[in-house]
């Protein structure tokens, strides 16, 4: 069974090497689908409160980017791994096209910093909460249009037909590869073959991605755009677990920078920022603040006078955030990624350290976390989904259930995964790593649950 599927998979794959120019222009009618639904929707006034998904290019171009776009590119990483990445995404595309006719520099070391793609990813959450980034298309064009035009800047200044970008830069680069490591396909590399290098001999492959193909193993870097495929008759598409990557490599290399993205980042920061507009605590928290304020004759951090591109401002929509607003969404958000990811570092950190285990084996145990990370983001992102369906009418009383079956499954991958992780640990020593990771998980699940049940 798995031999035939491999055996079709692999044929995808040299597919995919022979009708490259198929696939590029693929990319380039996703560009221009792109280009329309981000530059247009911002030119044109804010629609009227009964405007409607189907009549109105603003709300439909909302809810094809942040209803259907971005949380179902998720559910594609997880299922194909970065296939999003090599075939499809329009700042990859167009980062290699500046490229191929750029300056050809040579990467600067500080753009090699694997920190990069957490910070970026950190600071462009921030920064969409404070401008509303999912609900107003001005928003969406500056930052999915900043980040457009700084890949095609990178691209035309560095490398030469590569994706600069992408490999060093791109916020949502790191997370992607987090969640390719549960994707149940990936470009598999047998090295002793590569080695041997047996005919036929085909050029070399233009690897975008700068990744070094013949030690590659797993899919979390791979762009999965298969120019490689076949390559020294050593590179297949094949069927694999997924958990196979974080059991089988996952405490080999330095993971250091995912796992803080993962805890900081995809769980705890992007906890906060789905969380904050229904959360009682943030509101609790201005309230105070401001009362404190008011009190003292402290009255400019309570007008809205910031304009758009620094906080929501949008007065004709009664939309407005004053100083006050944009001081606590930062305090709130920070609170959460480091509360919430530091816990989380800190218990399974702890419990690794007096399991007697090295700390790439606890970076391997919190890597266990990626499917309640990737499942916490659809979720959030999804809330959009429905919250624009809602306006249209429709009640969708199977959104719960689907929550709660999601969220029990995520954590129940989680926890096996730490199962296979662990076993090779005896006693009490896997009972306390694995007691440590299903206090993670209840954790996060307690987070999600207030948000969608307790509040």
């Amino acid at each position: 069974m798995k031999a035939a599927l491999d055996a079709r998979l692999t044929a995808l794959g040299h597919a995919m090497r022979r009708h490259g120019a198929l696939i590029r222009r693929l990319q380039w009618g996703v560009v221009t689908f792109y280009a329309v639904l981000l530059v247009i929707p911002a030119l044109l006034p804010l629609p009227a409160s009964q405007a409607r998904i189907l009549d109105d290019l603003t709300l439909f171009a909302q809810f094809v980017f942040w209803g259907i776009w971005w949380p179902f590119v998720l559910v594609s990483i997880v299922l194909f791994g970065r296939l999003w990445c090599g075939v499809l995404c329009p700042e990859g595309s167009l980062s290699e096209w500046a490229s191929r006719h750029g300056l050809g520099r040579g990467t600067p070391r500080w753009m090699r910093w694997a920190g990069w793609p957490t910070v970026a990813f950190l600071l462009t959450t921030l920064y969409g909460q404070l401008i509303s980034v999912y609900d107003y298309a001005q928003a969406a064009l500056l930052i999915l249009g900043g980040s457009t035009l700084a890949a095609m800047l990178v691209g035309y200044l560095y490398g030469r037909g590569k994706r600069i970008w992408c490999r060093y830069l791109c916020p949502v680069s790191g997370v992607f590869a987090l969640l390719a490591r549960l994707a149940p396909v990936h470009f598999h590399v047998d090295e002793q073959r590569w080695r041997e290098n047996p005919p036929p001999h085909l050029p070399p492959p233009n690897c975008a991605p700068l990744i070094d193909i013949r030690r590659m193993h797993g899919a979390s870097a791979c762009h999965a755009c298969g120019r490689c495929s076949g390559q020294r008759d050593a590179v297949r598409l094949i069927a694999r677990s997924g958990c196979e990557e974080i059991v089988r490599h996952g405490a080999k290399g330095d993971t250091r920078w995912d796992v803080r993205l993962l805890l900081y980042g995809v769980i705890g920061l992007a906890m906060g920022a789905f969380q904050w507009t229904v959360s009682p605590w943030f509101i609790a928290l201005k309230q105070g603040l401001a009362e404190w304020l008011a009190q003292r004759g402290i009255l400019w951090p309570l007008e809205a006078g910031a304009p758009w591109w620094l906080l929501t401002h949008y007065p004709q929509a009664n939309d407005a955030f004053t100083w006050l607003d944009g001081a606590v969404i930062c305090l709130y958000l920070g609170a959460s990624a480091l509360l919430l990811g530091g816990a989380l570092h800190l218990l399974l950190g702890q419990a690794c350290r007096l399991a007697g285990q090295s700390a790439a084996f606890a970076r391997q145990v919190m890597l266990c976390l990626v499917p309640l990370g990737g499942a916490g983001l659809f979720l959030g992102l999804s809330a959009t989904t429905v919250k624009l369906l809602r306006y249209e009418g429709l009640t969708l009383a199977w959104v719960q259930p689907t929550r709660a079956t999601l969220l029990g499954a995520a954590i129940a991958w989680s926890l096996w995964l730490g199962w296979r992780v662990c076993q090779g640990l005896k006693g009490w020593r896997r009972n306390l790593v694995l007691t440590a990771l299903a206090s993670g998980c209840a954790l996060v699940g307690y987070g999600w649950w207030l948000q969608f049940w307790g509040w």
